[in-house]
């Protein structure tokens, strides 16, 4: 198989987790032949302390693994909140389900949102409720291998040529961008993440005005390995944006400008 059909999945998550899981199946009913499905950052609730949501984390991972049978797909979908035994805080978790409702993987956010941002909120502080991560993570599906990230994560290209290192030709983003930030920054990081990587990027992102005030910026989109968005969702409110990856012209792009293989330190 040489081409890839995949959905991102954008929403404005509200505080109750049946609504908001509700509301993505049923976006997603009807949808034919997808491979590759991404829900973005706090799919399962936004909008209040995130331990609310990590106190029914096997009830999410169920109807995750529930959903990718049934759509016969991969599901990607993070971050949710996965309780610790010794840490009160939670892991901020991307999900990977295979078509066979398997978990595959489960990559913990390395980078945690600590910063000042001029909106409704004026600071994020995610260190606070979750533990950070410390190990990329690659997931093979058979005809492709996918880079896991988490919004804030975008802002690290060490992340990604990292992810690429060890094979990746397609790299997932699941968001919460801020209106403010991403007005600023969520295109032209998506684009140069695919551009420098010559990946596939699948940017799934929340969008709208959350119960606790939070704004976050939409534009859910996808991104071939020449920098050219193939579908993007609207600014606001839920939407379902589709693209065919097509990895045979993903290989022509590498051969063409080989930059992956030239991309090494020189001395003098």
């Amino acid at each position: 198989m040489s081409r890839l059909k995949a959905a991102v999945v954008q929403v404005c998550s509200g505080v109750d987790i049946a609504a908001n899981l509700a509301g993505i199946e049923h976006l997603l009913t009807g949808q034919q032949s997808i491979d590759i499905v991404v829900l973005p950052e706090c799919f399962a609730m936004l909008g209040a302390p995130q331990s609310v949501a990590a106190e029914q984390a096997d009830e999410v991972m169920a109807w995750m693994a529930s959903l990718a049978r049934n759509l016969n797909c991969w599901l990607i979908g993070g971050a949710l909140p996965i309780p610790d035994d010794k840490d009160p805080r939670s892991h901020a978790a991307c999900l990977v389900f295979s078509p066979e409702g398997e978990q595959a993987a489960s990559y913990h956010k390395i980078h945690l949102f600590d910063a000042e941002v001029s909106d409704n909120m004026g600071s994020y502080r995610e260190s606070s409720e979750f533990i950070p991560g410390c190990q990329p993570t690659l997931v093979d599906i058979g005809v492709a291998n996918i880079g896991l990230s988490i919004c804030y994560d975008l802002r690290f290209p060490e992340l990604f040529r990292h992810l690429v290192r060890l094979g990746a030709n397609i790299l997932t983003v699941p968001a919460a961008f801020t209106k403010v930030t991403g007005a600023a920054h969520w295109e032209p990081l998506l684009r140069a993440r695919a551009i420098e990587n010559q990946c596939f990027v699948l940017a799934a992102n929340q969008a709208g005005t959350h119960p606790d005030g939070r704004q976050t910026y939409g534009h859910s989109m996808i991104i071939s390995p020449w920098g050219t968005i193939l579908a993007e969702g609207p600014a606001e409110g839920a939407a379902v944006v589709v693209a065919e990856l097509d990895l045979d012209e993903q290989t022509g792009i590498r051969q063409r400008m080989p930059c992956l293989r030239h991309g090494k330190l020189r001395g003098g």
